[in-house]
C-alpha cells in the first residue's frame, strides 16, 4: 500500500533519476547495458533485503516448551543452553524467561534477543537473528544511494536561468532527497559498525545506566572480547549465543 511504498524511497529516488539524461542513460543509449544492469541489479537486491529484514524473526524469545519443541526446526540457529545456577528474569509483559541481553519491546509485543532497538524503517526490531542483515542491507542501501547521488549528479547542468530550475526542479530535489538518506544511512551504518566492533546495542548504549546486569558490573562492558572476536562473532557465527557464559566468564576473570 501507500505506507510500503513511502517505506521504499530510499530504493525508489536513485532507480527514478536513472531514467533521466545522466552517464547512465548515455550508456544506455550507446549500447553499454553492464553498468545500467548492475545498478538495476543492485536496487533490486535492496529491495529484497528490506523485505527480508523486515518480515524475518529478529530473535523473539518463544516461552519455553515452544523452544523445546521447536529445536529441530533451525538447526543453523540452535537455542542455546543457559547454566542451570543462573537465574532469568521473567518478563512483566509476554510472561517469558528473559535471556541476557533481551527486551521487550512494547510495539512488537515480544521479548527480542540482544535486543538493538525497534527500526522504523522496516517496522520490524532489529535483534540477534537479524541484525547481521540488518547491516548488510544498510551497506547495499549506501552503495545504491551514493551511485544515485552521482547519477542525478550527472543529470544536473547549471544555468543562470528561471527556464532551466523549472525543467530541472524534480531531478533537483531527488537530488537534495538523495543526499539528505545517504548521509542518514552513512551515519547509521558507522554507528551500527562501532557498537558492533564493541560488542554492545544501541538499546545498551543509550540506557547503560538503567540495565541491571551492566549497571552493577564492574566492566564498562562485560561482553566486549576484543575488536577481531566481537566482529567475527557477529559476521560469521550462525548460532544464537547464551551471553550469560560470556558474561559470567568476563567478569570472573582475574585482574
Amino acid at each position: 500500500g501507500q505506507r510500503e511504498k513511502s517505506r521504499t524511497l530510499p530504493e525508489e529516488l536513485p532507480l527514478s533519476v536513472s531514467g533521466v539524461l545522466s552517464d547512465l542513460q548515455k550508456q544506455e543509449e550507446r549500447g553499454e547495458l553492464l553498468r545500467p544492469l548492475l545498478f538495476v541489479s543492485l536496487v533490486v537486491c535492496s529491495v529484497l533485503l528490506y523485505f527480508k529484514v523486515s518480515l524475518m524473526d529478529p530473535g523473539f524469545v518463544k516461552a519455553e516448551e515452544e523452544e523445546q519443541g521447536g529445536k529441530s526446526e533451525d538447526q543453523s540457529m540452535m537455542i542455546p543452553q543457559v547454566p542451570s545456577n543462573v537465574k532469568m528474569q521473567l518478563c512483566g509483559y509476554c510472561m517469558v524467561r528473559q535471556p541476557m541481553r533481551a527486551k521487550h519491546c512494547q510495539l512488537c509485543q515480544h521479548c527480542v534477543r540482544r535486543y538493538d532497538h525497534h527500526c522504523p524503517w522496516i517496522e520490524n526490531c532489529v535483534g540477534e537473528k537479524n541484525h547481521r542483515l540488518f547491516v548488510v542491507y544498510l551497506s547495499v542501501q549506501l552503495v545504491v544511494l551514493l551511485w544515485g547521488v552521482h547519477i542525478a549528479w550527472s543529470g544536473l547542468y547549471f544555468e543562470q536561468s528561471w527556464h532551466w530550475l523549472r525543467h530541472n526542479i524534480l531531478l533537483l530535489v531527488s537530488f537534495l532527497l538523495i543526499v539528505i538518506f545517504t548521509i542518514v544511512v552513512l551515519l547509521l551504518l558507522v554507528s551500527h559498525l562501532y557498537l558492533i566492533s564493541c560488542n554492545t546495542t544501541t538499546w545498551e548504549f543509550m540506557s547503560h545506566h538503567r540495565i541491571s546486569y551492566l549497571r552493577h558490573s564492574e566492566l564498562e562492558n562485560p561482553f566486549d572480547q576484543g575488536i577481531i572476536l566481537n566482529l567475527w562473532r557477529f559476521f560469521c557465527s550462525c548460532h544464537l549465543t547464551a551471553w550469560e557464559k560470556i558474561y559470567f566468564h568476563r567478569i570472573n576473570e582475574p585482574v
